[in-house]
């Protein structure tokens, strides 16, 4: 279903009792930090948190922030309008098996005109919510629009005379080392200068002071290559960050999307209805119209590169400060009830591990059309997002399971991975205790082992070098003739079914 603004979506939450209203004041420095990651780290993710009250420097914003929005699976299927995140893959799943493709190139062609069939395309308005305030950096006036007031508006928060800058907003310092406040929860909307192709990511802003901030990019993402390209031009680059609105845009953020598939696209077919672009007020990007938040401005090729950092990252570990592009604001406009949207990461579980679950269920469909032979996929919370893949294969030939991990480590954002494990098709990859046991029964480590050498995300501290290192692939299926193994396999320990039952009619199941 579509959420008409990120209030909406809140509310829904509030409805399901999936939200836990926080009412006194909490500090935006650590305090909030401390308190998401006590909730994220309950059984199953624990509650949405709504913070009424931030206090920034010792006074209370008039923006509630809200944080663990999508921290469960619950709510991730919520987001979706769905049962669950797997009823929504399974429905994508059938509308890409009208032909099935011979390539990737193929599948991911085939995936856009499956998106399409909803009618997902974005469309271009000439106003929306988002510009119910503007203010313009470089004039010190504030300009409320007349936009009719929505039906679901509760409570709007007052607006002060004095303008919305990145310092008065409740942008959070998340832990103690970090360099500063960053905003967490941006989605980044860039564009290729050659082609005009638009890219939607996430990238974590840091906050320098009311005009500037650190744009961390990595290398190897798409928004990178873009600023590439300016840079080679040496022409100003526009950039528009937005937070809020409909919760499927931060997860089409994050989906490994390939390049040149507009993630508005993956958002619209989400959220069954398709997104409403309006253009920024000083550049010529288009953000949601419905947005809480939209932060406007560019990035000079001409100006050095300036350290950011350091961050408590996902890795569970600070990211230190490294040289990247300055991002200058031009304008900040929001709603009038606007509310701030945040997550934090840090050693996990946390909420980016249901968002990358879903995003591994939601893409498995395309997987298998590349792989058959591939079952299921897991990315359990200890590899902190994408560092330990379990993949549970149909094997039927030699060396199959080698074949799967160098197909996955040329696919995306699966090049980062440093550690896949193959397992059987009777192994559930989403139950751990499961996949190691087979690992530590199943290997011989230097028969079944492979290491290579790849990209490595650039927020691995472990590596050598920045963004390169080794990889290690591990065989953990049944060895068949032909993979150097010359014993009989032995049987796996089961009990039979029919002792089974009589136990269970006997005891009722129970032990």
């Amino acid at each position: 279903m579509a959420f008409d603004s990120f209030r909406d979506w809140i509310n829904q939450l509030d409805r399901a009792g999936e939200l836990r209203r926080i009412t006194q004041p909490v500090a935006t420095e650590l305090e909030i930090t401390e308190l998401a990651d006590r909730e994220m780290k309950r059984p199953g993710g624990g509650q949405a948190l709504l913070i009424e009250q931030p206090t920034v420097n010792g006074v209370v914003s008039p923006f509630p922030v809200a944080i663990n929005t999508l921290g469960s699976h619950q709510r991730m299927a919520m987001s979706m309008g769905a049962e669950s995140v797997d009823a929504v893959a399974a429905e994508l799943g059938a509308l890409m098996k009208a032909k099935p493709p011979t390539s990737m190139a193929e599948a991911m062609k085939l995936l856009s005109l499956a998106l399409d069939l909803r009618h997902a395309k974005p469309k271009v308005v000439s106003y929306g919510p988002c510009k119910e305030v503007i203010h313009l950096v470089d004039s010190p006036k504030l300009r409320v629009e007349s936009w009719p007031k929505a039906p679901d508006w509760q409570n709007p928060s007052t607006i002060n005379s004095k303008p919305s800058t990145l310092l008065n907003l409740p942008i959070l310092k998340c832990w103690p080392l970090d360099g500063g406040r960053f905003i967490t929860l941006p989605c980044v909307v860039t564009q290729d200068p050659d082609t005009g192709d638009r890219n939607l990511g996430m990238y974590r802003v840091q906050i320098y002071d009311n005009q500037t901030t650190g744009m961390h990019w990595q290398l190897q993402k798409v928004a990178a290559r873009h600023g590439r390209r300016y840079y080679e031009r040496g022409e100003r680059m526009p950039v528009a960050i937005f937070l809020g609105g409909d919760p499927m845009y931060p997860f089409a953020a994050t989906a490994p999307l390939p390049d040149g598939l507009d993630e508005f696209l993956l958002a619209g077919y989400l959220r069954k209805k398709s997104v409403e672009l309006v253009k920024c007020e000083t550049n010529d990007l288009e953000v949601p119209a419905n947005s809480d938040f939209v932060i406007e401005g560019y990035i000079d090729p001409q100006e050095p590169l300036r350290d950011e950092g350091p961050f408590g990252d996902h890795t569970g570990y600070y990211t230190l400060p490294e040289p990247y592009p300055v991002f200058h604001v031009t304008a900040i406009t929001h709603r009038r009830d606007a509310i701030y949207p945040a997550t934090i990461v840090g050693i996990p579980p946390m909420e980016d591990f249901y968002i990358g679950g879903a995003s591994v269920k939601l893409f498995l469909p395309i997987f298998k059309m590349n792989f058959p032979e591939i079952m299921d996929i897991a990315l359990p919370a200890e590899g902190v997002f994408h560092n330990l893949v379990f993949v549970s294969i149909r094997k039927t030939y030699p060396m199959q399971a080698y074949k799967i991990m160098h197909g996955l480590w040329g696919m995306g954002q699966m090049m980062f991975t440093k550690y896949i494990i193959v397992v059987d098709d009777d192994v559930d990859v989403h139950n751990t205790s499961d996949v190691l046991f087979r690992l530590c029964a199943n290997t011989d480590p230097q028969r079944d082992s492979i290491f290579t050498k790849g990209p490595s995300d650039v927020l691995d501290h472990a590596t050598s070098e920045i963004a390169a290192g080794s990889k290690l692939g591990i065989d953990a299926t049944k060895k068949l003739p032909g993979e150097g193994f010359k014993r009989s396999w032995p049987p796996l320990i089961n009990m039979s079914d029919e002792v089974r039952r009589k136990i269970d009619s006997i005891f009722g199941g129970r032990h």
